[in-house]
């Protein structure tokens, strides 16, 4: 009876260490595949590992033992506690991963958010690029026209000063020939009014002379007529006898 029931517990040890190894294996997979895994509930591990304990106290009971068997009942039974210690641990490692999974799926449903954010940023980016190259040809071309106003402006100006120096020669040339001319005109002026001046001068001498041949000549028509008057006075009576005589 006795090493039959040691058969049953080690055929059991050892269907309990298979089960470890395989446990030990499936968390030593990546994560990635934890999270897609359907993981037995804590509840019930907790509820087989417990009853595991139990079986083990009616399986292997302590009476009457040997101090091997002892040793190895321990030994199962501190392995079934770290099994039940490991499954709370599991347990608060699955909160933990549910958490970070719920944590990883807002992440993504918030770079999903992000990104969709980003290409709308792209693309007003895109336009705003698009409408400054627009901006930058439209500047580009109007700085060529400006420059080639101003080229063609500076030549207008430089025709237009050297039109404006060539009639401000003239004027002055002009003005000096006014201011010559005007000068001579002024003494022209003065002299033909220095001429003026004696022509009246001498016209006024020759009036006076004029009115004294005038008087002179009225005073020797006077005398002239005076003396006709008398000769004709004196000759009268001698007249008038002759002409009676011839009458007769």
């Amino acid at each position: 009876m006795a090493t039959e029931t040691e058969k049953k517990g080690l055929s059991w040890f050892k269907g309990v260490l298979s089960n470890q190894n395989q446990s030990e294996k499936k968390s030593a997979e990546p994560k990635e595949a934890v999270t897609v895994m359907v993981v037995e509930k804590p509840t019930d591990m907790m509820n087989e590992t417990e009853q595991l304990v139990a079986d083990s106290k009616h399986i292997f009971p302590k009476d009457n033992q040997d101090k091997i068997a002892l040793d190895v009942i321990v030994s199962i039974e501190n392995m079934l506690k770290e099994r039940q210690l490991l499954t709370f641990k599991n347990k608060g490692l699955e909160d933990q991963l549910d958490t970070a999974n719920e944590t990883i799926n807002r992440f993504k449903h918030d770079q999903i958010k992000k990104d969709q954010l980003l290409q709308e940023k792209n693309k007003e980016i895109r336009e705003l690029e698009n409408s400054l190259t627009s901006k930058q040809m439209k500047y580009d071309q109007l700085l060529e026209d400006y420059k080639e106003y101003q080229h063609t402006s500076n030549m207008e100006y430089k025709k237009i000063t050297n039109q404006l120096e060539t009639e401000t020669a003239k004027y002055s040339k002009l003005y000096e020939e006014s201011t010559n001319t005007q000068y001579q005109s002024m003494l022209k002026i003065n002299e033909l009014e220095d001429k003026i001046r004696s022509l009246e001068i001498e016209n006024q001498k020759y009036e006076v002379q004029y009115l004294k041949i005038v008087d002179e000549k009225a005073e020797l028509m006077q005398t002239i007529n005076d003396f006709t008057e008398r000769m004709t006075l004196s000759f009268s009576p001698k007249a008038t006898a002759s002409n009676l005589s011839h009458s007769e």
